[in-house]
């Protein structure tokens, strides 16, 4: 059992080539992946109940005694990432559907793994936990509200609707999850090892789809969404360290706020984009599940080098 453990472990930190693999699956053969769009939400609500199942009793009593640096991170979780996107989309005069598309990544919670690049960049890891936790119980209120204020220039937003989407698909499966493990204690190899690489490889499928559903468009709009996207990260990354360090967090906090901040929930994106405006708003999650898998475990391996300086 503990070598299976260490081989599920592992497959799991094989994230990014996944993702790639999903990516090139989609674009070589898009007639087998498009078909798969009326699944990607209740298959990414399968990944928020694994998420849910995934935390630890210890994890949810600290949200309690969060701090003040936890209230900062998603305070600038939810701050930085969609003003950031609003400007971007702005500055680079994004198609209506791409900038709704990318306006929405901006508005989402952060992403599961940058709990994993917060291990690796010798951050702090309970702080990254605890900030995915509460910016993903948020998602239902601040990532509509975001939208519809931010988006509706370019789009009509259905606030009410985008609400229950992620109530349905992110809170309810998430506190299923957390009830779940309260009443019946998962094996290890369960919660900590297939149920987290079956969501890395659900993600990995949704990019696919999405991937396929804009086959026809990626010579074109591929190439403004990836600038779209590659500035949408470098923003959160390096907006949430400078003003954290600018409001007093020490380096290993300032690290962990910035990959909090930096790293979106791209599947929650995605899939949304793809329920609520086209397959062409959801590319720019796909997209983002790419390039945050690269960026964030390359700044790891940097801030891993550097000592834990105040």
């Amino acid at each position: 059992m503990r070598l299976a453990m260490k081989a599920l472990q592992w497959l799991q930190r094989m994230f990014l080539p996944w993702v790639l693999l999903g990516a090139l699956a989609g674009f070589l053969f898009p007639a087998l992946f498009a078909p798969g769009k009326s699944w990607i939400a209740p298959l990414l609500a399968l990944v928020m109940f694994f998420m849910g199942l995934a935390i630890r009793p210890e994890e949810l009593a600290a949200l309690r005694h969060a701090g003040r640096w936890a209230l900062l991170g998603v305070v600038l979780q939810y701050l930085v990432m969609p003003l950031a996107a609003w400007a971007i989309a702005h500055a680079l005069h994004l198609s209506p559907e791409l900038a709704v598309g990318v306006v929405l990544l901006g508005s989402c919670p952060g992403g599961t793994a940058s709990n994993v690049v917060a291990f690796l960049a010798r951050a702090d890891v309970a702080l990254s936990v605890v900030m995915t936790t509460v910016s993903t119980l948020l998602a239902p209120l601040l990532t509509p509200s975001w939208t519809w204020l931010l988006a509706g220039a370019w789009a009509h937003v259905d606030a009410w609707g985008l609400f229950w989407s992620t109530v349905k698909i992110v809170l309810g499966p998430v506190v299923a999850g957390i009830l779940l493990r309260r009443f019946w204690q998962a094996p290890r190899w369960l919660a900590e090892g297939a149920a987290p690489l079956a969501a890395t490889l659900v993600i990995a499928w949704i990019v696919a789809v999405i991937v396929a559903l804009n086959h026809a468009r990626m010579a074109t709009a591929g190439v403004a969404a990836w600038e779209a996207v590659v500035l949408l990260n470098a923003a959160g990354l390096a907006l949430g360290y400078a003003l954290a360090r600018a409001l007093g967090a020490d380096r290993v906090r300032a690290r962990t706020i910035a990959i909090e901040v930096g790293m979106q929930n791209s599947g929650l994106a995605a899939a949304l984009a793809a329920k609520h405006f086209g397959a062409l708003a959801a590319l720019a999650g796909a997209l983002f599940s790419l390039w945050h898998n690269i960026t964030g475990p390359l700044l790891a391996w940097i801030w891993s080098r550097r000592p834990k300086r105040s």
